[in-house]
């Protein structure tokens, strides 16, 4: 049990990338298929698991099975993807990969929750506003904005999404200038 969990662990920075590579470009249905295939592969065969997994096995010819196998009915990005894992020593995770990958995706397509910290209170024009753009960014469906009121942020905003922050504050804006200045 404790493996699994180390595994999903080591799994989910990647699953993320990949996450992240399909939303940048657009791919994320593409992206949800080549995944489904190779997963089917996978599971049909336990010889190319073994191959794969094997640390006797070369970088480059794991590469070469990859290619021959993918080749035609996989996007180059997610090609690419497999060769990344391959000189990682991390295709023994693949399927824990596309594991993590597919309950992210679920996640995304659902509800994003944006906690949103404000200077001054919000109306419903801005909160609209924002939560269109916010729907954008985030390639998701529904987004609910939890606000907060902080006056010590002066002017300006946070939004907060998992553990990623935006931080267009005047006090976040000064925080980094003086932190340049310092550094200079």
């Amino acid at each position: 049990m404790a493996n699994v969990n180390i595994m999903s662990k080591v799994a989910l920075p990647y699953a993320e990338a990949l996450l992240n590579l399909a939303q940048y470009n657009n791919a994320i249905e593409k992206t949800n298929e080549d995944l489904s295939y190779i997963s089917r592969i996978l599971s049909e065969s336990k010889d190319l698991q073994l191959f794969l997994e094997n640390p006797l096995v070369v970088q480059s010819a794991k590469k070469n099975v990859l290619n021959k196998l993918f080749l035609n009915h996989i996007s180059k990005n997610i090609l690419k993807f497999l060769a990344v894992l391959v000189e990682r020593r991390r295709i023994p995770i693949l399927k824990n990969v596309i594991a993590k990958y597919f309950e992210l995706s679920y996640k995304l397509e659902s509800t994003v929750v944006a906690e949103i910290t404000t200077a001054i209170t919000f109306n419903e024009t801005q909160k609209d506003s924002l939560t269109t753009k916010l729907k954008h960014v985030t390639a998701s469906k529904q987004v609910n904005l939890v606000m907060k009121l902080d006056p010590s942020l002066i002017a300006g905003f946070t939004v907060k999404i998992g553990s990623k922050i935006i931080d267009t504050s005047l006090s976040g804006k000064l925080k980094q200038m003086a932190l340049h200045l310092k550094g200079t």
